[in-house]
């Protein structure tokens, strides 16, 4: 399984993001990639009787075969990864762990959307909107998304507050046309706000998306909240308050509250029909890519 200091030390995104949705698809029994052809990810084959317009005839000349060159409108799927860039995402601090998990499970399904020759996005965001893109489908959009990536990847933390909601209301209003918006966040607003975070999910499906939201955590510690028994001086990252306690003093009710605040999260986004999925970095990549693919498959 790749590591998270792996991911940091090699750097190379667009390498990396390949080799996992490769790797994935080889451990699948039915490859999405049937009858697919990942030379001409940017063309289509050319069907008789149809306009001639639009046919490579460059491509015509090297490979003997009329392809015809595929436009925005014409893809499968627009989606519109958005990922939080807020100052608790570079928890835990030793690895950067949630960024770098969310910055490479964004480039793992930016590679799978563009080679199934979907159209994709990417939007950065802590307390507002970083970066955003245009979603396309082409192979010089999507090298540009893994350039964002890596710049993200290679940033420092600082303090930066998470405001999903703001955020979600105003993609919500952004995006006109009918997508799938996949979301990496650990969700640490305000939980006392928790009914603003739902309002903004509720904004996104009443303007006809589809909704995936990866709840990004470090489960052992931060829900479980399974320290060594020791003194800490534990830090909030978006807040810069500091505490110093040993974990059995509040590991108990700290457990009871996460529980309580996901549990009603994950209830009212199944009652919206919006997919919630844990996901924890310890367990690796391809729990994204399942997910979105069973996702995907229901979508047809």
């Amino acid at each position: 399984m790749l590591k998270l200091s792996e991911i940091r030390a090699f750097g190379n995104i667009e390498l990396l993001a390949r080799q996992l949705v490769e790797g994935f698809i080889t451990g699948l029994h039915k490859s999405p990639y049937h009858g697919f052809s990942v030379e001409f990810a940017e063309h289509r084959l050319y069907n008789t009787g149809e306009s001639t317009r639009h046919i490579d005839w460059k491509v015509y000349a090297k490979t003997d075969r009329l392809y015809t060159k595929r436009y925005e409108e014409e893809t499968n799927l627009r989606c519109q990864l958005i990922v939080d860039n807020s100052s608790s995402m570079y928890y835990p601090e030793s690895n950067k762990g949630k960024i770098t998990f969310s910055i490479m499970a964004a480039a793992a399904l930016a590679y799978l959307l563009q080679k199934q020759r979907d159209a994709v996005g990417l939007c950065i965001f802590s307390e507002d909107i970083e970066q955003q893109t245009q979603v396309k489908s082409t192979g010089s959009h999507l090298h540009k998304l893994f350039l964002i990536l890596e710049d993200v990847l290679k940033s420092k933390a600082r303090m930066s507050k998470t405001s999903v909601a703001h955020v979600l209301h105003q993609m919500a209003e952004k995006i006109h046309k009918r997508s799938l918006v996949v979301i990496f966040s650990d969700m640490f607003e305000n939980q006392l706000e928790s009914d603003q975070i739902f309002s903004a999910l509720q904004h996104l499906k009443h303007n006809k998306h589809e909704v995936l939201l990866f709840h990004v955590t470090d489960h052992k510690t931060e829900l479980e909240f399974e320290f060594e028994e020791r003194p800490y001086e534990f830090i909030d990252m978006e807040k810069g308050e500091r505490l110093k306690l040993q974990p059995s003093q509040i590991r108990e009710a700290y457990r009871k509250q996460m529980r309580r605040y996901y549990h009603d999260l994950k209830i009212k986004c199944g009652q919206a029909k919006i997919d919630f999925i844990e996901a924890d970095i310890s367990a690796g990549f391809d729990q994204i890519l399942r997910a979105y693919l069973i996702k995907r498959t229901s979508m047809k």
